[in-house]
């Protein structure tokens, strides 16, 4: 069994040419499944958000009574991991219901109290509840130059790069031409 070696993270990553753009993560992410689909060697590629920024939503006001059910939540979480643990290597075989049952109580009590201990400590100094994520203002499909073209036409994208710049307009003027230079006519 071959072992899969890791190429360092570093600042490197971000000097790749950019393969494709996106507005948001997921189509970053289909496009990087894309070329897995087709065999690429993804370790080649990387995803870049550019123009990152911390997003914090203020869900609510926190009071005691979100913070014991809050702590309860949590508590009563763990309580039923803890019995799925002790029922899975019980050597007597307890009954499952009542092992979990117990969890929930169990955990449950001890995540109120350390809820509103918790809660005690902070002292108003954060009196809310959010919800934080990190948003891109675009995110970058980064890719190396060896193998740019193969991806490139995985996905569907100009193999020539740069792309040529669009044709003028046929009825632009010349661009040794400037506005105002030639005969004008009064607006009818």
């Amino acid at each position: 069994m071959s072992q899969m070696t890791r190429p360092p993270m570093g600042p490197d990553v971000t000097k790749r040419p950019v393969l494709a753009s996106f507005d948001d993560y997921a189509g970053a992410q289909k496009a990087v499944d894309t070329l897995s689909d087709n065999g690429f060697a993804v370790q080649n590629v990387a995803i870049v958000g550019v123009d990152v920024r911390i997003v914090e939503s203020v869900l609510g006001r926190m009071s005691w009574g979100r913070a014991a059910m809050s702590g309860f939540a949590t508590g009563a979480w763990f309580g039923v991991l803890i019995g799925l643990f002790v029922a899975l290597f019980s050597s007597t075989g307890g009954n499952l219901v009542q092992l979990l049952l117990l969890g929930v109580l169990y955990g449950g009590a001890f995540g109120i109290v350390f809820g509103l201990v918790s809660y005690a400590l902070t002292r108003g100094r954060r009196d809310f509840v959010s919800r934080q994520q990190l948003v891109a203002t675009r995110y970058d499909v980064l890719c190396e130059q060896a193998v740019i073209n193969e991806a490139r036409r995985i996905l569907g994208l100009s193999t020539t790069w740069p792309p040529p710049l669009p044709e003028p307009a046929a009825d632009a003027a010349p661009a040794d031409e400037q506005p105002g230079d030639g005969p004008t006519t009064p607006a009818v």
